[in-house]
């Protein structure tokens, strides 16, 4: 029983995630007028280039991101019920700390206001996991830290496809980097709950499912051809370095033009 309601809260902080990730996206959407109208009525003009309300609610997602992440990386490190745990508290710790510093920089660069709280809801997920121990710790540490870094994904990919502002390009760019990295080991404890997270997104989609049939039980399909330029096409970049299993956040300190670091 103790499972199944675990499971069930999940897929109801799931469902809260999700919303608050996408409600951003469709408010401005939903403005009346046109799609070009609706992004222009929200957007400034900077030496950086047009800075429109998606982008400022990216920044704004991202300080938050760590204003409630950090603590709890911090409080998996003291508590510490496993190494592995212990682990993605760690990464949590720096990733956030290093995005914090290129959010604020970023923020004061272009006049966007940051929160210096974590929202209610953020905050709701820091107490469930102080109140929880042992076992059930884990899970909610996992799970509720594993769903909210899952579905921002499309937000920050959104975001840095549709930019024209060159300081959220590689905001997005070095979230997106952070976010893979955490997904990663928190996937690495053996703790998620894929199963619950596939039921929330099945639950909240209305589309039919597309692509390939089904494989038929016994029924070997060909091997694919490998896609490949013509043997004469030189070529001389790799694939991004990182064992598999790792994500590379290597990245310069961020230039501190306007002192925000101090």
């Amino acid at each position: 029983m103790r499972r199944i309601n675990g499971t069930t809260v999940l897929i109801a902080a799931i469902f809260a995630t999700t919303g608050a990730l996408v409600f951003p996206v469709w408010s401005y959407a939903d403005r009346t007028g046109t799609g070009q109208a609706n992004v222009a009525a929200g957007t400034v003009n900077t030496q950086w280039g047009p800075l429109t309300a998606a982008d400022r609610d990216l920044i704004v997602r991202v300080r938050l991101a760590g204003l409630w992440e950090l603590p709890a990386g911090q409080q998996a490190v003291e508590r510490a019920p496993s190494q592995a745990i212990k682990e993605a508290g760690d990464h949590l710790i720096v990733g956030h700390t290093d995005l914090d510093k290129r959010v604020r920089i970023v923020a004061a660069q272009l006049n966007v206001a940051l929160p210096n709280v974590p929202n209610e809801q953020q905050q709701g997920w820091l107490r469930e996991m102080s109140a929880a121990t042992g076992a059930e710790y884990e899970y909610k540490f996992v799970n509720l830290l594993r769903a909210a870094h899952g579905k921002i994904f499309p937000a920050i990919g959104a975001v840095r496809n549709s930019t024209r502002n060159s300081l959220v390009r590689q905001l997005a760019s070095d979230t997106n980097q952070t976010v893979l990295d955490h997904i990663t080991v928190l996937e690495k404890t053996g703790r998620v709950d894929f199963d619950a997270i596939a039921n929330g997104v099945a639950n909240a989609s209305t589309a039919s499912p597309t692509g390939p049939a089904a494989p038929v039980p016994g029924q070997v399909v060909p091997s694919a051809p490998a896609a490949a330029a013509s043997p004469n096409v030189g070529t001389t970049s790799r694939p991004s370095p990182g064992a598999p299993g790792t994500v590379n956040t290597g990245r310069p300190d961020p230039v501190d033009s306007n002192g925000v670091l101090g």
